[in-house]
């Protein structure tokens, strides 16, 4: 088992494991007095891995309840959040309980915001079942759901008390979901790491899993060494959003139904290298393309610059928005928002 320690204002730990999702009442028992949890997962997670966690749970002497909902980013919002709560409650769930969020990125965002509100806070362990989950979306804190303001726009800062992650759960991805997730992969190459981008390069989604240990953990320590820097986003954190300004209005143009979070994080990705890096451009595409991931979108951008203006990265009126002109290295750009309206419209 591999342990990836992240030292923000609640130190937790990281395990990386195949198979380590049979034993998650084991790993949970050890950082939890308490032996009643809430396991929230959603209906395709659940069949496939809810069964395991439960038996595994009860054999380490939890008490379990477990609340499902249907999986998709439409699912991200008020009302199933008004439902999480009023099953916390009918469940007994108290402050020295704990609540497990089991499932892909959504699973985890608003389980996470769940923990961070109800009863002003209550431990939450995160099992990623996505790779989009494991590399990104459980460390660091980050909970949220969307609104039709936005993607995102209403949540808080709740780092979990344990992630688990096993790898052999993104051996029943979808190849569209696993697509979904090499983009943000993608997106640690070019923010911060030449190395793992030359190796996605020489690989494609086929063949992607002979490497998918050393995948999960590079990008998972990446994303560590950031948020202890800057854990409330005021600073670097903000590299980890590459691609995500334009990606997110790309999601919301089309309604959050069938554009994935990380189809829209390629286009992202690519409309603003594009624009400021046209040298690195091609190579981009070039690795994107074989991971089976857009290039482009048929959204016109005087459609899709509203969104960026509700971004939840404004302050001040100004925009900040990531630029990788070399591979590896991300810099934080600022403008006004109208200012860069005018440059990608141009």
């Amino acid at each position: 088992m591999k342990k990836i320690s992240v030292r923000t204002s609640t130190p937790y730990e990281v395990l990386i494991e195949r198979g380590s999702i049979k034993k998650s009442g084991e790993l949970i028992a050890e950082i939890t007095k308490s032996r009643k949890v809430a396991v929230i997962t959603d209906d395709i997670v659940g069949s496939l891995y809810g069964e395991t966690v439960i038996d595994s749970l009860r054999e380490n002497g939890f008490e379990c309840t477990v609340f499902t909902f249907p999986n998709g980013e439409q699912s991200k919002n008020l009302t199933v959040l008004g439902q999480i709560f009023d099953f916390l409650c009918e469940s007994g769930i108290t402050r020295s309980d704990i609540i497990i969020a089991l499932g892909g990125g959504v699973v985890g965002d608003i389980a996470g915001f769940a923990s961070a509100s109800y009863l002003r806070g209550v431990d939450f362990v995160q099992i990623p079942t996505t790779l989009l989950a494991q590399v990104d979306s459980s460390v660091g804190g980050k909970t949220a759901i969307d609104i039709s303001g936005g993607k995102n726009l209403v949540g808080a800062f709740r780092q979990p008390a344990l992630v688990i992650c096993d790898s052999d759960t993104l051996k029943t991805l979808t190849p569209e979901n696993l697509s979904c997730g090499m983009a943000e992969v993608i997106k640690y190459g070019m923010i911060r790491d030449c190395n793992l981008f030359e190796k996605l390069e020489s690989h494609t989604l086929e063949d992607v899993h002979e490497i998918m240990d050393d995948i999960v953990y590079t990008c998972i320590d990446i994303k560590r060494d950031v948020v202890e820097g800057d854990e409330f986003d005021r600073g670097e954190r903000m590299i980890l959003n590459f691609g995500h300004t334009l990606g997110h209005a790309i999601e919301g143009w089309h309604n959050y139904t069938d554009y994935t979070h990380g189809m829209g994080v390629a286009v992202g990705m690519c409309l603003i290298t594009d624009k400021f890096a046209p040298e690195l451009s091609e190579r981009l595409k070039k690795c994107l393309v074989s991971y089976n991931l857009p290039t482009d979108t048929e959204a016109p951008m005087s459609e899709l610059l509203p969104y960026c203006s509700k971004d939840k990265k404004r302050s001040y009126g100004n925009i900040n928005y990531i630029v990788c002109q070399t591979v590896g290295v991300a810099e934080i750009r600022k403008s006004t928002v109208s200012e860069f309206e005018r440059i990608m419209e141009e």
